[in-house]
């Protein structure tokens, strides 16, 4: 294959493959975003074969001006000038709305003029919010800033769910919207930041009970992937806005994607070309044969170095939580080396007796913290919890033993376990050589382990 050219990763079986990309902010000729946007699309355009579709959750354009005339040449120059390279008809382009374009009245009536989008939305919302079907791929698009509702961080769930259970026979289902649900490398704030609080929950109950594969999104600017109750979160944020957060861990990007009956295929292309991250989805589950016990106390370590793309740890802990007398940090694993602080921590904090992954990068600075649930004191307890460093910070993830759908435990992190060198030795509800700080007050405790 020509060097210039990039392998899209293809359907294993009959399928769909596309690319995944937003917030652009561009539309302006000559400005900084014109040239950043142009080195992601020229990516894009290396890509062989192209895209069957493109999936763009919003700000293609800077916006954000109170004048319609002008809004609207940002637009045509964003659809005539910098997607000129696209065949439209072909490989069809589908937007979001975003806090950049669709603003308040006047920006949404420019959205539906300038993308002429199908008008199968709800009352008010027609060409805001719609949905398409390709086969057995249904694509439901969401309008997170409905002025008829309130604005940025509002969306209604109602029509959601009725198109959800109207193509119930649909393989595969993905909602797109602009604003995420789950907070993104920590930055958090109703509204501004996440789908408001009132709307959230319903809105992911919606997702679960529909079996929806993925809600993708963007707004904050990085790339990341998460998952709750069974159900991804990703955020593509990387089209070209030139600033980025953080900078040094985000990077502009654009996502190409996979799709058939096995499951979820992508890899994350920076500006060069490279595949910066990849991610198969759901999760292979380990054979009974790859499961081993660990016994209490400390032992060498089953794994070492740092853990390669594709590979993975899973934990399984049994055993029976202390009286709700105690508070104090409990051990269920650590991963330590002799006379240093244990990089990975895993056990239970506080008197609500939370499970907590504790990962110090580097010596000298602060820890990063995974929070997940409550373990009820005094019952017993079988929860599953796995590290996948292909996921960044939303790959450490738990789910009860007898339950199939994982949830990311809540970092504030911008990146996860995926540069960690596991260290040599293990120890099971101790502290490191043993060490009673830190033991397992209950009374019983079994580990076991799967390793790719």
């Amino acid at each position: 294959m020509p060097q210039d050219e990039i392998p899209a990763l293809m359907p294993r079986i009959p399928g769909h493959q596309f690319v995944l990309y937003g917030d652009a902010c561009s539309g302006v000729p000559g400005a900084l975003h014109e040239t950043t946007f142009a080195s992601v699309n020229a990516v894009i355009r290396r890509l062989r074969p192209q895209p069957e579709f493109i999936l763009f959750p919003g700000d293609e354009i800077i916006g954000l001006t109170a004048d319609a005339d002008a809004l609207r040449a940002q637009w045509r120059h964003w659809l005539d000038h910098e997607m000129g390279w696209l065949n439209r008809a072909t490989t069809p382009l589908l937007h979001t709305t975003g806090n950049h374009t669709a603003y308040d009245a006047m920006s949404e009536d420019v959205f539906r003029e300038m993308l002429d989008l199908p008008r199968n939305g709800p009352p008010g919302q027609e060409g805001l919010s719609y949905w398409v079907r390709r086969g057995d791929l249904l694509l439901v698009f969401v309008h997170t800033l409905w002025t008829g509702l309130g604005g940025e961080g509002h969306v209604e769930t109602e029509w959601l769910e009725s198109v959800l259970r109207q193509h119930a026979d649909a393989r595969h289902k993905l909602v797109l919207g602009h604003h995420p649900v789950y907070p993104v490398n920590g930055f958090s704030g109703p509204y501004q930041r996440e789908i408001g609080p009132e709307h959230a929950g319903r809105f992911w109950d919606i997702l679960v009970e529909a079996d929806v594969l993925a809600y993708v999104c963007s707004h904050i600017l990085a790339f990341d992937v998460q998952v709750h109750r069974g159900v991804l979160q990703i955020c593509t944020a990387g089209a070209g806005t030139a600033h980025r957060m953080p900078e040094g861990v985000e990077y502009l990007h654009c996502v190409q994607a996979a799709l058939d009956d096995d499951g979820l295929r992508y890899q994350v292309l920076d500006t060069d070309g490279r595949a910066r991250e990849r991610l198969e989805w759901p999760m292979a589950p380990f054979s009974a044969r790859r499961w081993r016990e660990l016994a209490r106390g400390e032992e060498e370590a089953p794994v070492t170095g740092r853990l390669g793309q594709g590979r993975r740890i899973e934990v399984r802990f049994r055993g029976r939580a202390a009286a709700d007398t105690v508070s104090s940090a409990q051990t269920l694993l650590s991963a330590f080396s002799p006379g240093s602080i244990a990089p990975v921590w895993i056990g239970l904090q506080g008197p609500r007796q939370t499970l907590t992954l504790i990962m110090g990068r580097e010596p000298g600075r602060s820890p990063h913290y995974w929070i997940g649930p409550n373990i009820p004191t005094g019952e017993d307890f079988d929860v599953h919890l796995a590290i996948n460093p292909d996921m960044g910070p939303g790959g450490v993830l738990c789910r009860p033993w007898s339950e199939g759908r994982w949830t990311s435990l809540a970092a504030a992190s911008a990146t996860g376990l995926e540069t960690l060198h596991w260290p040599e030795r293990w120890s099971v509800g101790y502290g490191q050589h043993g060490s009673q700080d830190r033991r397992f007050a209950g009374p019983d405790l079994r580990v076991m382990v799967a390793i790719t």
